[in-house]
């Protein structure tokens, strides 16, 4: 129950252990006071979460529904969107990212519906990690775990300072834990990246990797935990007598994870770096504990991936025009989809990843009948066939978002809105299907 002062429509009231839905930690300890309904103040929000905290004080007030640019009402608006995908042969359901259980759960089920592609924003973000694990498999772990175990933790391709900025502070690095009672002072900080960052900076360790060589370094660490010399023309980029020590270090430590970041799987090689690392992982655990985990950047990434897989059988690039889940990266993915022209209407649950897309996927999306499911505190400038602003989880609705370790968090609803949610538009459009 939240803490009231006052009485009265301008009562103040303060929530704890608001979760936050900005990044992948979705970090459950910050403190919300509300006026009435506004939101006056948040306490230990980030620089990333701060300015979208920021932006719920003076909501603008958009409409609920809109069609082509002109406020409609809601069941004009689920009319129009329904009409568009009752006449498509072709549509996709993208996005999910910032949405919830309960909203991906209605978007899955519209999808099967209409027998549409569906995609996550995954395929533009961690979708060869995926499939990596999909290849090999995971030694993973909770980041309750790190915090309470892990004595060496490295992150590779990753700069959390800036992408995840409490990550250090809650999870991986400077906090105390149950086996580690000195934080900090208990752990080694081992960075690897092609370049130096505000990460490197704080790391015990630094291997600045050469551009594009991450698969020929791991398999060179892989080769020397092995106990086999290495070619004496082999050069990966990093000094022999740093990579050795590197290896030392990681099969000496208690127990060790490795966070790894877009760095990693959007570089050269993708899918087969991030198999390279969990094989590595992998000939650790034959020495000493260690574990991998993704570092995830949208808030509810994770769960678009867990409710899609649960309810598909696949994590992302899900066909489902035959009745049956199908399942092919780089076919059903949605940039590709759009780059070849083959979507006749598209549904966005969330706007934000639009520009993660290619020019050409971005100039088809933008001529085709499309439906966009959007906060009112969104700012993406995608001008959708059909428009709607739906409630914020977390703030205006209750909800569960999933952490970047799939760990699931409950959301409460914080203050009313008229808005609508994700899940009661995508329900309404499926309905409205039915007597199309």
């Amino acid at each position: 129950m939240p803490q009231t002062e006052g009485d009265g429509p301008a009562a103040t009231r303060t929530f704890t252990d608001v979760a936050c839905t900005v990044c992948g930690c979705v970090c459950d300890d910050l403190e919300a006071t509300f006026v009435g309904e506004r939101l006056t103040h948040v306490e230990r929000a980030c620089r990333l979460a701060q300015p979208w905290f920021d932006s719920l004080k003076e909501l603008p007030a958009r409409p609920a529904a809109m069609i082509d640019g002109r406020a409609v009402s809601l069941d004009e608006a689920i009319d129009r969107a329904a009409g568009i995908l009752a006449e498509s042969r072709a549509p996709l359901v993208w996005g999910l990212s910032r949405s919830s259980t309960e909203g991906q759960r209605a978007a899955v089920l519209l999808a099967e519906r209409l027998g549409a592609n569906i995609d996550t924003t995954a395929s533009v973000c961690h979708g060869p990690s995926i499939m990596a694990i999909q290849q090999v498999g995971e030694s993973t772990c909770s980041l309750g775990e790190v915090r309470n175990r892990a004595d060496l933790v490295v992150f590779w391709g990753a700069n959390p300072v800036k992408s995840h900025p409490r990550h250090f502070e809650r999870y991986s690095v400077d906090p105390a834990g149950e086996f580690i009672p000195n934080g900090r002072r208990d752990r080694t900080l081992i960075v690897v990246d092609a370049e130096e960052t505000a990460t490197s900076a704080l790391a015990d360790v630094f291997i600045k990797a050469p551009h594009g060589g991450d698969f020929e370094l791991i398999w060179a660490l892989r080769q020397l935990l092995a106990g086999v010399e290495l070619p004496e023309d082999l050069d990966v980029g990093v000094p022999r007598e740093q990579l050795q020590q590197l290896v030392e270090r990681l099969v000496s430590c208690r127990y060790g994870v490795v966070f790894f970041g877009l760095g990693l799987a959007q570089t050269s090689g993708s899918h087969a770096n991030v198999e390279a690392l969990l094989r590595l992982v992998e000939d650790l655990n034959g020495r000493t504990r260690f574990a991998a985990r993704r570092l995830r950047i949208p808030g509810d990434v994770s769960g678009a991936d867990s409710v899609l897989c649960w309810m598909t059988g696949f994590a992302f690039a899900v066909n489902l025009s035959r009745g049956f889940p199908r399942y092919n990266p780089g076919e059903y993915t949605a940039n590709e989809l759009l780059e070849r022209g083959e979507v006749d209407a598209c549904v966005l649950v969330g706007t934000e990843s639009i520009k993660d897309l290619s020019a050409k996927a971005r100039k088809t999306l933008s001529e085709l009948p499309t439906i966009a499911l959007d906060y009112p505190n969104a700012a993406t400038g995608f001008d959708a066939t059909v428009q709607f602003t739906t409630a914020i989880y977390g703030v205006h609705a209750a909800g569960t978002v999933y952490r970047m370790d799939e760990i699931p968090i409950p959301l409460r609803r914080l203050v009313a809105s008229n808005y609508p949610t994700d899940d009661e538009v995508l329900q309404a459009i499926a309905t409205r299907l039915r007597c199309c």
